[in-house]
């Protein structure tokens, strides 16, 4: 017993990166720098700018092919289906560049969140004990390490699926001509089938299609680490409120409001600066997503094979767990925010001095109104904006099956 205990005390303490470690291991794969601490210079090196740029010159290239392919497609009326389709990877596209492109604008507004952020951070043992570090940051890491693989598995199968067909069924077993098939069908103005130029496709491609699933997974990361700390901070203030034990004497008393009022102030402050930074990648997120639902969902209802369902599967689950992943996170904040009123309300204020008892109760009001993660001043972030994607994503759906049929 006494060797566990001594183990627990010598353990390190939880640092805020921890909460970032998948986010930033994503966002270092593709060049990009989102934040700098206090101890950090400010500009980048010049690899990281390279790579940053090389990986939007890229995407850049394969999504104009794709749009190209999707124009001529509907000019000329055929290969419907397959447009359809190269129409979801647009949309997978358009939201990884989005979210990297908005969130590299806004990096120094971002690093100043981040370091107000760690300036709350608790840092003694008996503090993150009272912080409840440790089971924030299990769920965190559960929740950030089951997305990441989830989109690594979806990007990485999408990239090899067809050079492993070709491998195993032309090369190996001999048994079916697949022929050399790129990741994502895109407007080529040459026959890439026979020459080296197919190898550098095949690179542009599992390059930009990797690029956009981790400038995704990367930037949803940061945003739900960011969340899930100012719930933490949340609940901490909802629960310190609610038992502290007031004594009746105005200028104790009061000095405990006026520290609970100004740390409620700074929560209010970090969510509106993370809606100010994320709200037009998650707009865009929300809608494209309707669009990318719909077009997988259309093409999985026209008879594919049972190898290419499986891609759509996968697709279509992380799709949707994208979406319900932010919906979950922004559902907790407006629990933990509300619950900041009921804790002032099941304090002892009955023994307090009437001056307090006026002033707790413009803390309650303030409070009854739930702090949300906003995709700007469209849209508020619950688990009911699921549904309502949900909702959306049928009806494009039966639109384009009625279109389709006629």
């Amino acid at each position: 017993m006494d060797c566990l205990q001594f183990k627990a005390d010598t353990m390190p303490l939880t640092k805020m990166k921890n909460f970032m470690q998948y986010a930033n291991f994503f966002y270092k794969a593709i060049g990009m720098d989102t934040y700098h601490e206090e101890s950090q210079t400010s500009a980048p090196s010049f690899w990281i700018s390279v790579v940053y740029w090389a990986n939007i010159i890229n995407l850049l290239a394969v999504l104009s092919g794709e749009m190209i392919y999707v124009l001529i497609a509907f000019a000329t009326g055929e290969h419907i289906v397959d447009a359809i389709m190269v129409m979801s990877y647009i949309g997978f596209v358009l939201v990884g560049m989005s979210k990297m492109i908005f969130v590299w604008r806004r990096k120094q507004q971002l690093s100043n969140i981040m370091r107000e952020l760690e300036e709350l951070f608790p840092r003694g043992k008996s503090a993150q004990e009272s912080y409840r570090l440790s089971a924030y940051l299990r769920t965190s890491s559960r929740i950030s390490l089951t997305f990441s693989l989830m989109y690594t598995v979806l990007i990485w199968t999408y990239n090899l699926f067809g050079s492993v067909q070709y491998l195993i069924y032309d090369l190996w077993l001999q048994t079916r001509v697949v022929g050399k098939t790129l990741p994502y069908i895109m407007y080529t103005p040459w026959q890439y089938e026979d020459n080296w130029s197919y190898y550098l496709l095949l690179f542009s491609q599992n390059f930009a299609g990797y690029t956009s699933a981790a400038g995704q997974v990367a930037t949803d990361l940061q945003l739900c680490a960011v969340t899930m700390l100012i719930i933490m901070h949340f609940d901490y203030l909802a629960r310190n409120i609610e038992e502290h034990v007031l004594v009746g004497d105005w200028r104790k008393d009061n000095q405990f409001l006026v520290k609970s009022v100004r740390y409620h102030n700074r929560l209010l402050r970090l969510s509106d600066g993370i809606n100010d930074i994320f709200g037009v990648p998650l707009l865009l997120n929300f809608l494209i997503s309707s669009f990318i639902i719909c077009f997988v969902g259309f093409q999985m209802t026209m008879g594919v094979p049972a190898d290419l369902m499986l891609k759509l599967m996968l697709f279509l689950v992380s799709a949707l767990s994208q979406v319900y992943m932010i919906c979950y996170h922004g559902q907790l904040l407006v629990d933990v925010s509300s619950s900041i009123a009921e804790a002032a309300y099941k304090q002892n204020w009955q023994v307090a001095d009437l001056r307090y008892k006026r002033a707790l109760t413009f803390l309650i009001a303030r409070a009854q109104k739930p702090t949300y993660l906003k995709a700007t001043v469209f849209m508020q972030i619950n688990r009911n904006r699921m549904t309502d994607l949900l909702q959306l994503s049928y009806k494009f759906f039966a639109l384009l099956r009625t279109m389709y049929a006629k």
